[in-house]
């Protein structure tokens, strides 16, 4: 196993303990990435607890971007297989989608069930180069017919409004809150004539895969704290980059056994990470190599065609330690420093 402390490569006892210093000396240690598997995530949550730490996920943000919407608006959504087999009209709104492997599936395959099996399936595409909120308010009213200005608009609006079953993709990262309210808020118009759903596509990341072990594990949505002993849960307070940025955290734990992008404020603060095979020497105080799941190890990953949770097995072999259990071997060394017992009530209910 590759393991490096401040630059230098080491055993991986010595890294565990090195880690288990690093967080439980910390005052307000901070969880970040969370891109790995199901097994990771919830070893993530009991140590988290344990030490007071908050959590956040490195697609936090398009995360809450659909939990504001649906909380304010509602929402009118359908999974993969649905559209894929039901849908005669696509809308895919704003770039990010077309990465989608769903979208290449809907252009070279037809509806298969429902009024419109057998049918011509039509792909439209509302493009980024304006305010996608701003554009997704003019086709609904091009849709309601308060609006007749746009010729591409009004046919998109028409082909939406004819369809037997419609279906809406977008990113809720690239759209945002307020074009995901004015985006259900079409496919409600359009529900008042016909059929139509909203699909939100994954940025790539596990974030649905966390959002359902946060809900199981606190009660609560992502972004969560355990600073006084009980998951306290706040969008604001606990997104991890302005809790860097405003100096709040004094420490990090960056879990990415997949492939993650890397936030700009990582190397500002004292951190442990645990990485797949992007791992460096200087990409924290302390690196330890996992296995990233799928390809090197075993794994349960959020499966985007299924819309829910699935185990994958390993591509290949590989002699790699699970992100799960080297962060069960930080929570041993951790408690045998001598970290406070009961901060956290994951660690409570669980015992009890």
């Amino acid at each position: 196993m590759a393991a490096w402390v401040k630059g230098g490569a080491t055993d991986a006892d010595a890294a565990v303990m090195a880690a288990a210093r690093l967080l439980s000396s910390a005052h307000a240690p901070v969880f970040a990435g969370l891109n790995a598997e199901v097994a990771a995530i919830r070893a993530a949550y009991d140590l988290a607890g344990r030490i007071g730490a908050s959590v956040d996920t490195a697609g936090g943000d398009a995360t809450y971007a659909d939990l504001g919407a649906l909380a304010r608006v509602g929402a009118m959504q359908a999974p993969p297989a649905e559209v894929a087999g039901r849908a005669d009209a696509v809308l895919v709104v704003g770039e990010a989608p077309l990465k989608s492997p769903l979208v290449e599936r809907l252009r070279g395959t037809k509806p298969v069930r429902g009024r419109a099996a057998g049918a011509e399936r039509s792909i439209h595409h509302l493009r980024s180069n304006q305010d996608l909120a701003v554009q997704i308010a003019h086709l609904r009213a091009h849709a309601r017919g308060h609006m007749t200005s746009d010729a591409g608009m009004a046919e998109t609006a028409r082909a939406m409004a004819s369809a037997l079953y419609g279906a809406v993709l977008y990113d809720p990262g690239e759209l945002g809150t307020l074009g995901i309210e004015m985006l259900q808020g079409l496919a409600m118009d359009l529900n008042e004539s016909t059929r139509c759903f909203a699909l939100s596509v994954s940025d790539g990341t596990q974030d649905r895969a966390a959002l359902q072990v946060a809900a199981w594990t606190t009660g609560q949505a992502t972004r969560v704290g355990f600073g006084r002993r009980v998951p306290e849960q706040d969008p604001w307070r606990f997104d991890a980059d302005r809790q860097a940025r405003a100096g709040e955290a004094d420490a990090a734990l960056w879990l990415a056994s997949l492939p993650t992008p890397r936030p700009t404020w990582l190397k500002t603060l004292p951190t442990v990470a645990l990485v797949g095979a992007d791992a460096a020497p200087d990409l924290a105080e302390v690196v330890i190599r996992v296995g990233e799941p799928g390809r090197e190890t075993g794994g349960v990953l959020w499966n985007e065609g299924r819309a829910g949770l699935s185990y994958r097995a390993p591509e290949q072999g590989a002699d790699l330690p699970t992100a799960a259990d080297i962060i069960a071997r930080i929570a041993a060394a951790v408690a045998g420093r001598g970290a406070v017992a009961g901060r956290s009530a994951v660690a409570n209910s669980e015992d009890a």
